[in-house]
């Protein structure tokens, strides 16, 4: 169960704890698959997008894309949260657009 405003430690623990309860976890899995399901949900929100789903698909998708990523942090005790917070404050120093045109 959630708290009433949870971190992003909190939110990987309840999807991984989902994902464990459902049986995802019975058996290991492949790092390769995770990553490609993670970017499958990815490419659903584009086709969300392509088929005019609205804001509320493709906020379901993309709410599915981070529910894998979080399970996957979870299951590989990837501190996810400290990584967030760190790539943000460097993202702070860079240069405008930093050299790319997209």
């Amino acid at each position: 169960m959630l708290k009433k405003n949870p971190g992003i430690k909190d939110l990987i623990k309840e999807c991984h704890r989902v994902a464990e309860s459902k049986g995802w976890w019975d058996d290991l899995r492949n790092d390769g698959e995770l990553i490609a399901l993670m970017h499958s949900e990815l490419s659903e929100a584009l086709e969300a997008m392509r088929n005019h789903g609205g804001q509320d698909a493709l906020a379901e998708e993309l709410a599915d894309c981070c529910i894998r990523i979080f399970d996957y942090c979870g299951s590989r005790k990837i501190d996810l949260q400290k990584a967030l917070f760190k790539k943000i404050e460097y993202n702070k120093t860079r240069p405008y657009r930093h050299g790319k045109k997209f």
